[in-house]
């Protein structure tokens, strides 16, 4: 009974194995393919940009602020599994930033933008997602910025999709 008991745990041991080694392939395979980091966004009116990658798909985040202490921001990028899209999102995870954005500027290098979105409220303790007026930025062929004279100064949440240069062959 007792070598029984033994193969018993001996199998469960390489099957937890097998088990920890396939989520490990599996972590390091989406890996490559999306991330989310967390930044500081600082205020002090001088401008900062933060940059995050996957392969060479690039998404920086430039920005001025004023007002309060720093605030924890998320950005997360990805490449959809056909390589032909890559997103970029930055937000304020707790819904509204208490900065005030003197100026942004999202890029994306190696896409062509497709889609972009701004928000001065994200969804967020029983709150919604609240969009900036379209003529508060301007969206262009890599860049999402600010529109001077017509930013309310408030974001909390930007969204970018860029078309990758894919080559068929």
């Amino acid at each position: 009974m007792a070598s029984k008991n033994n193969f018993c745990s001996v199998n469960l041991a390489f099957l937890l194995v097998f088990v920890l080694t396939a989520a490990v392939v599996l972590v390091d395979a989406s890996a490559d393919r999306s991330k989310t980091v967390q930044f500081n966004v600082k205020p002090g009116g001088v401008v900062h940009t933060f940059t995050e990658a996957v392969r060479e798909y690039e998404c920086s985040f430039t920005y001025a602020s004023q007002g309060g202490t720093n605030e924890e921001w998320l950005m997360s990028v990805g490449l959809s599994d056909d390589d032909r899209l890559f997103s970029c999102s930055v937000w304020r995870p707790q819904g509204k930033s208490y900065l005030f954005f003197t100026e942004f500027k999202a890029e994306l290098k190696g896409t062509k933008i497709e889609y972009a979105e701004a928000y001065s409220q994200t969804a967020a303790a029983g709150h919604s997602d609240v969009r900036l007026k379209p003529e508060e930025f301007v969206i262009g062929d890599s860049t999402v910025t600010h529109r001077q004279g017509k930013f309310s100064a408030q974001l909390s949440k930007l969204t970018a999709i860029g078309q990758t240069r894919h080559d068929e062959l």
